[in-house]
């Protein structure tokens, strides 16, 4: 190797060719560039002449972005954005419905505005969903724009990936740069259960978005020492209770802490925005709430998931405490089914490829900058940066660990944008040090995300088997030039940063295009290859429960599926075995019924308030996203909700409001003989016909038995 040229100030070298345009200046409470790393922070605004030209030619002021920033940071933001987009939007329309649960109500909340304020799974409003509705609203009005499709249920999640994405980078720049902003977004993006989760139309994408606009508003609040910002942060806290309830308080924690630490206000002060915060909170979380528990049952759907019908129950319960301790009456499975609980929960066979990429390197980051940065003033932003993501990544990560309730892989979405951020900040910081000692930290940081990559690719031996060895090369080849970096010419660098970020990135980034080359479907997905255990291949739950295995509904299948035809892309038909109705699915995942379903339900549809009922959520979802019209869901998502009674429903038919009833009672609680569902079930098949229709059996509740 050249070492005429030696290099002692190898980041000095790349900032100077930045130009004259980037000023980095310390931020309050931070050290000087001379001393070590300091924090980020824009310099003086722009000049009069600027904002002229800013005013006169706003396309290329859109490009440049700031005065303040360097003149590469825009355009490079703006390239990762579009190159985010790009990857995500391909092959998308291959997942089908994907998780037919949320698009069937996505597709009620499109034609009733009933069913679309309180998240109804049928127009008709019978029951619904298990969540609060914010994701589905999202899904519902892109429908009513483009029309009932798979592209119209995924675009949205699509959307708040890239935003996202751009949200992070503009968290993590304010303190740490725009090279680190740029280092997290592009982590973030090649997330594997990012790529898959803002592809897929489950409530997470928003909450983990609106998570990350509640740091963004916490750093702002920070930086301005104004309570609106506070304000605006309980304001997206509180949209993300809408969005999966009580999980969004695991950022918490962290948000309060980092404020009251590194406010540059008096306590007093701080302790009143805080309380601002939770008054926010309340107010933009509670009036729907409110709504729903003062409207009379009578007038308004019944609340699915719940046993009592009040939201409040369903919060507290089946999707709170429920989650944590494992006693969640009305879930199937119980605590025991849903994985090992412990501190190696997030890096075992079933999660790890999913989130551990870089999660040992973003804890050896997350020690390392809050012990260089000890002895920094109580407002250093940099360290508040630290505490703010740290705290994120400690409270979620520990959470998740043990829980003894419903666990799915896919939760760990919710991590992502604090590993990505603590990746980005303490690369950066650890780089900005100018010493051996920074170096070691990010020769460390490879090292270990390089090793570990490796045993993760190992694990799924027939995915190109020869990625593992090109990153532990590479990882090893960049974590020893980082060690000698002061030593070799200044134009190595460039590649000694590059091949430290392939042997980082490449492992996650091969799971993701994985991912993005695969359709997902039904109620448990989970990102990249199969690694042969839990809930690789197909899919589904643990144990075998899932597709295909000891328990599951004839034909029905979840996760990766690519061509599936239970719950799989729109237009495809699934048979059954006649007299079961298990080509309608299952708890797990919907089946596209038969163009002689479709004829049949659709057959003087106007006359009914429903067209069928099932069983389970994902029974019906499957015939109401073939119709597009309304189908009854009993028993909600598991079949044990009490709603209908089995009196309620007698009374239905003697209306004349429900024309067929799927003759299956698929898993969970409708399949327990003393289950409302059940009960509903038995007396149908006592008092009316039975008819087979396109593979599936069905009874005629026009026909009563002779």
């Amino acid at each position: 190797m050249t070492t005429s040229t030696p290099l002692r100030n190898p980041l000095t070298a790349l900032r100077s060719r930045r130009g004259q345009r980037e000023t980095l200046t310390p931020a309050t409470g931070s050290a000087t560039i001379g001393g070590g790393g300091a924090a980020y922070a824009p310099s003086a605004s722009p000049t009069r002449a600027g904002s002229r030209t800013r005013t006169t030619n706003r396309p290329a002021a859109l490009w440049r972005g700031p005065e303040s920033d360097p003149s590469w940071a825009r355009p490079a933001l703006i390239i990762l954005l579009c190159a985010t987009a790009a990857f995500y939007l391909v092959n998308l329309t291959a997942s089908g419905w994907a998780n037919a649960f949320y698009s069937a109500a996505a597709q009620a909340g499109s034609a009733s505005w009933k069913a679309f304020f309180y998240g109804s799974s049928d127009a008709a409003s019978a029951i619904t969903v298990d969540k609060p509705p914010a994701s589905l609203w999202l899904m519902a009005l892109s429908v009513r724009v483009f029309g009932l499709s798979s592209f119209a249920i995924l675009l949205p999640e699509v959307l708040l990936g890239v935003a996202t994405v751009g949200v992070l980078y503009a968290t993590v720049k304010r303190h740490a740069g725009p090279v680190a902003g740029l280092l997290a977004g592009t982590t973030l993006a090649l997330t594997p259960v990012a790529t898959l989760m803002f592809r897929f139309n489950n409530p997470d994408a928003l909450l983990v978005l609106l998570m990350t606009l509640g740091a963004w508003a916490t750093v702002k609040a920070l930086d301005e020492r104004r309570a609106r910002w506070l304000v605006a942060m309980g304001v997206f806290l509180g949209f993300g209770f809408l969005t999966k309830t009580l999980q969004v308080f695991l950022v918490v924690p962290a948000f309060a802490l980092t404020y009251l630490l590194a406010a540059d206000v008096t306590l007093g002060r701080r302790v009143r925005h805080l309380l601002l915060a939770g008054v926010a909170f309340l107010v933009s979380a509670g009036w729907w709430v409110a709504i729903v528990e003062l409207v009379p049952a009578s007038m308004r759907p019944y609340v699915g998931g719940s046993q009592d019908d009040s939201f409040l129950s369903l919060t507290f319960g089946y999707n709170g405490f429920g989650r944590l301790t494992g006693d969640e009456t009305g879930s199937v499975g119980g605590g025991g089914g849903w994985g090992s609980t412990g501190i190696t929960r997030l890096f075992d066979s079933e999660i790890g490829g999913q989130i551990s990429w870089l999660l040992p390197s973003a804890l050896l980051l997350l020690v390392a900058g809050l012990a260089l940065r000890g002895r920094r003033p109580r407002t250093d932003r940099l360290r508040a940066s630290f505490v703010l993501w740290g705290g994120w990544l400690l409270v979620t990560g520990l959470t998740f660990s043990f829980m003894a309730g419903i666990f799915h892989a896919y939760y760990t979405v919710a991590l992502a944008p604090a590993i990505a951020a603590l990746v980005g900040i303490g690369a950066v910081e650890a780089w900005s040090r100018h010493d051996r000692r920074g170096m070691a930290i990010l020769a460390a940081a490879t090292a270990i995300a390089a090793a570990w990559s490796f045993v993760l690719l190992a694990r799924s031996a027939d995915f190109l088997p020869w990625l593992r060895w090109v990153v532990v090369v590479t990882g090893l080849a960049a974590t020893l030039l980082l060690l000698v970096l002061d030593r070799v010419h200044r134009a190595a660098v460039p590649v000694i940063a590059g091949a430290a970020l392939v042997s980082v990135l490449a492992g996650p980034a091969a799971y993701s295009a994985q991912t993005v080359s695969t359709g997902h479907t039904g109620s448990i997905v989970s990102a990249g290859p199969s690694t042969g255990s839990g809930m690789g291949g197909p899919g589904g739950m643990p144990g075998g429960m899932p597709g295909g295995g000891p328990g599951a509904m004839p034909g029905a299948t979840t996760g990766r599926t690519p061509g599936a035809t239970t719950g799989g892309t729109p237009g495809t038909t699934t048979g059954g075995t006649p007299g079961t109705g298990a080509g309608m699915g299952g708890l797990l995942s919907a089946s596209t019924p038969s163009t002689e379903v479709v004829s049949a339900l659709s057959a003087d549809a106007s006359s009914y308030t429903w067209v069928a009922a099932a069983v389970g959520s994902q029974n019906a979802a499957g015939l109401q996203l073939g119709t597009q019209l309304p189908v009854m869901a009993l028993g909600g998502f598991n079949g044990s909700d009490p709603s209908p009674t089995l009196a309620q429903f007698q009374a239905y038919v003697a209306q004349g409001r429900i024309h067929y009833l799927l003759a299956s009672q698929g898993m969970g609680g409708g399949g327990s003989s003393t289950s409302t569902s059940s009960q509903i079930l038995q007396w149908a098949a006592s008092h009316y016909q039975s008819v087979t229709i396109g593979g599936s059996t069905f009874y005629d509740l026009t026909q009563p038995v002779s």
